[in-house]
């Protein structure tokens, strides 16, 4: 966790991580019918890794992989210029073509919908897929912007001086959802 934050209370366990991806591959599957278009398409950075983690859970399900991909939305952002003088501009990668795909874009935390409306930017130069949805672990709210996810693993009501911090151990070496405050 980054040294300016103080650790308030740990939200979720690995476990519980473990079983919202599950029930969100659920409901993917539920929703859409099936696994029929349906291509998953990780947000960079902590997206990428919830997004295989949900096509291994659907592939558990279904018996068969779904197409996944990583998108980065630095190029998007409307606050690109505040956040950097040479911001550090990751791969998209998605190897297939997104055009007529039921698309779920994944991510961590849905906050402002900021980051949401890049990734629909980004996902739109790559094509026009027939249906894009969302699916994100973490919903804390204050939104500005007219976002809404269709899967949420868990709502957690915040404070504007709070953060929510998504380990996860394949970049951060744990496994955990908490709620931070920002030290001064």
């Amino acid at each position: 966790m980054k040294s300016n934050l103080k650790e308030k209370t740990v939200i979720m366990d690995a476990d519980g991580m473990r079983r919202a991806l599950s029930r969100i591959a659920h409901e993917i599957i539920e929703e859409n019918q099936g696994i029929e278009d349906v291509v998953l398409v990780g947000i960079r950075t902590r997206g990428a890794p919830l997004a295989q983690r949900l096509a291994e859970n659907i592939e558990r399900i279904e018996g068969r992989k779904i197409p996944v991909g990583i998108l980065d939305i630095t190029l998007y952002r409307d606050d690109l210029t505040t956040i950097a003088r040479q911001p550090l501009v990751g791969k998209t990668e998605i190897p297939f073509d997104v055009t007529g795909t039921k698309l779920i874009l994944v991510d961590d935390v849905l906050y402002t919908g900021r980051t949401i409306r890049a990734a629909l930017d980004g996902v739109i130069d790559l094509g026009r897929p027939k249906r894009v949805q969302l699916a994100v672990l973490i919903d804390r709210g204050h939104r500005e912007l007219p976002i809404r996810a269709d899967y949420v693993g868990k709502n957690v009501p915040t404070s504007r001086k709070e953060v929510i911090v998504v380990e996860l151990k394949e970049i951060d070496g744990d496994e955990r959802v908490i709620i931070a405050e920002k030290a001064n």
